[in-house]
Order: C-alpha cells, then structure tokens, then sequence
C-alpha cells in the first residue's frame, strides 16, 4: 500500500484535531501564524510594466504592498476593474494584464497609498 507524503495523524486522543501539515495540534498551528505574517514591504508599491515569459504581452506588476493576502486580493480586483482588464495575485504581487501603468497608479495614489513608477 503506498503511503501519502501529506498524510499522517488526523486526530489524537492527547490533543484533539492535528493540522496535517505542521503536524502540530490546531490550537498550536504553525501554519495559521505563517499565513497570518504580513509581507516584507516598506510600504511604497512599485509599478512596472512586464513582458518577460509571457511571450510579449504586457503585464502591469505592482509589487511592495504590505497587505495581507485577502487585502491584497481585494485591491487587486479593485485595480483591474478599474483598468477593465483581468490578472492575479499571487505570491504578493498584483498582475494586471496589459499596459495600465498611469491607471494603476492613480487608483492607489486616489485609495491612499504611496505608489511610484519602478522600470523604464
């Protein structure tokens, strides 16, 4: 029988529920406190335009919000309805595709944070 890398204790008689991947007792997670940290970010976003590995389409990148995850995915979608585009967030960066630098700029300027051109 093969065993799963992700599985293992689901449940204790000592503890109670164990979070299958710190392997930790729920009331003691690890995972819950990383998920919780804020991104490294001094608070100023950089937006820069991006053709790199998309075979030369142009994405928006707004990197250095210190948000966390939810805020971030929130602003994201605010930035690219108002640029009338899709995109993503990921990985604390906000994709928007295409050429909206000036937009982006204006709608984090206008929602109150500090937002400078980065690039070329």
């Amino acid at each position: 029988m093969k065993r799963s890398s992700s599985g293992g204790l689901v449940y204790s008689t000592e503890t109670g529920r164990m979070c299958p991947t710190c392997r930790q007792a729920l009331a003691q997670c690890l995972c819950k406190a990383a998920a919780r940290a804020v991104p490294a970010g001094d608070g100023v976003a950089r937006v820069s335009r991006e053709t790199k590995g998309r075979g030369g389409k142009s994405v928006t990148v707004v990197r250095g919000l210190a948000l966390n995850p939810i805020a971030l995915a929130a602003l994201g979608k605010q930035l690219r309805t108002a640029c009338g585009s899709g995109g993503t967030t990921k990985d604390g960066v906000i994709e928007v595709q295409g050429d909206h630098c000036e937009r982006i700029i204006n709608a984090l300027t206008s929602s109150g944070h500090r937002a400078k051109r980065a690039g070329g």
